[in-house]
């Protein structure tokens, strides 16, 4: 292994703040080296609204990053995410010939693309292929086929498709801070690596990944992913509420929401009095936590509902046996899990990211779930890396190889 490729890093630019995570490759493992953290302004819902902020916050986090271990960053696996990404389920299968025979890896390939070759707009692109499962002569539920003797081949796959325009523009945010992207990754995917137990992906969960301007939402049944989504609300539209409904600058209302937010009144232990800074020159004023409750439960319950529909349209809401694993900075507002789980009458967690060596405790925190995802999704990629010289099938056996 070269010296270069004992490093991964994982760049995940978010609508709060921007993130790069280095770690080296030791041996079978990942060894944590430093997290360089940058306030990001530059994005909305996954989409870049301001080039320029966006490069500063990239560079800002770099710096710090590289500061701290020495190691230069020069090339990154970056997120992807926002209402602009969306899934569906697509099947395709081949003929292998007039008798039953050994099924190969170029056969495989085949099948996907057959899977893949749907129609998209000209602004879309496939990201990711995930597949479900393999058929072989109308016997389902096969995770790999290879070796298996049949005369027809299927693949079920989610298709997760992405803006051209809005992916391109992150590369390009990235290339202009000095980094080169090795790849694009779906953010909940990522933090999946991170942050879901084996046994959660076979019973069937939900992972919510919370960002600032949207939620992104994975499900898994069976060991593979069955399902891709988001939803355009995150934990920038709870602070800009508050903001509103008190009058008071945006940090503030930041402040407000992490130590005293709830999400729902019937969860509120007691109605203190809380402090808060007023617009402009105004006198600080004091207010009572239900108040401040009851700015944010709507809002709170709008997330919950249209994550319902959601899953209820995706025919998957009897399917998630073990539930919601909440990641991301809004997984932290106080009373959103038990909500969720009085909603839905099934376990919720705030997952900890874990995977790498030495990982420091305020990093094993929901708001550094796709980071961590990232690296341990480079270091998957590279381990397969010799089966990938098949293209997508390798490709394939990486993913179910964290499955």
């Amino acid at each position: 292994m070269s010296k270069k490729d004992k490093y991964i890093v994982g760049l995940d630019i978010g609508s709060t703040k921007t993130c790069v995570l280095i770690a080296e490759v030791v041996e079978e493992s990942v060894k944590f080296l430093a997290l360089g953290a940058a306030e990001s302004k530059g994005l909305r819902k996954g989409l870049i609204v301001n080039l320029d902020s966006t490069v500063s916050s990239i560079r800002r986090a770099v710096e710090e990053a590289e500061s701290v271990c020495g190691v230069p960053v020069e090339s990154a696996l970056i997120g992807v995410a926002g209402s602009h990404v969306r899934g569906l389920n697509s099947r395709g299968g081949i003929t292998l010939g007039n008798r039953p025979r050994d099924i190969e890896r170029e056969d495989v390939k085949r099948a996907v693309d057959a899977a893949r070759g749907v129609n998209l707009p000209e602004d879309r692109e496939i990201l990711h292929v995930l597949p479900h499962e393999f058929i072989v002569d109308a016997h389902d539920g096969i995770r790999d086929p290879i070796g298996m003797v049949g005369q027809h081949l299927e693949a079920n796959v989610q298709l997760v498709t992405s803006s051209i325009i809005a992916t391109q523009n992150l590369v390009t945010a990235a290339n202009r801070a000095g980094i080169l992207i090795s790849d694009t990754v779906l953010e909940p995917l990522a933090s999946s690596d991170a942050c879901l137990t084996q046994d959660e992906r076979d019973l069937g969960c939900c992972l919510l990944d919370i960002g600032g301007g949207t939620t992104e939402i994975i499900v898994y049944g069976g060991g593979a992913i069955r399902h891709t989504s988001a939803v355009a609300i995150g934990g920038d539209h709870f602070t800009n509420d508050l903001a509103v409904g008190l009058r008071t600058p945006i940090p503030e209302a930041e402040r407000i929401k992490r130590h005293h937010g709830c999400a729902a009144s019937a969860l509120l232990r007691e109605d203190a009095s809380i402090e808060i800074a007023s617009v402009g020159d105004r006198p600080p004023r004091t207010i009572f936590a239900r108040s401040l409750t009851e700015i944010i439960e709507p809002r709170a319950q709008e997330l919950v509902a249209l994550i319902r529909d959601d899953l209820q349209r995706a025919g998957l809401l009897k399917q998630m046996p073990a539930g919601f694993i909440f990641a991301g900075g809004g997984a932290r507002l106080n009373g959103l899990d038990e909500m969720t789980e009085q909603l839905f009458h099934l376990p919720v967690r705030v997952a900890e990211p874990k995977g790498i060596l030495d990982l420091p405790e305020q990093v094993a925190q929901p708001e550094y779930s796709t980071a961590v995802g990232l690296v341990l999704y480079g270091a998957k990629a590279r381990r397969n890396a010799p089966a990938r010289s098949g293209g997508i099938v390798g490709k394939l056996k990486a993913m179910f190889a964290g499955a």
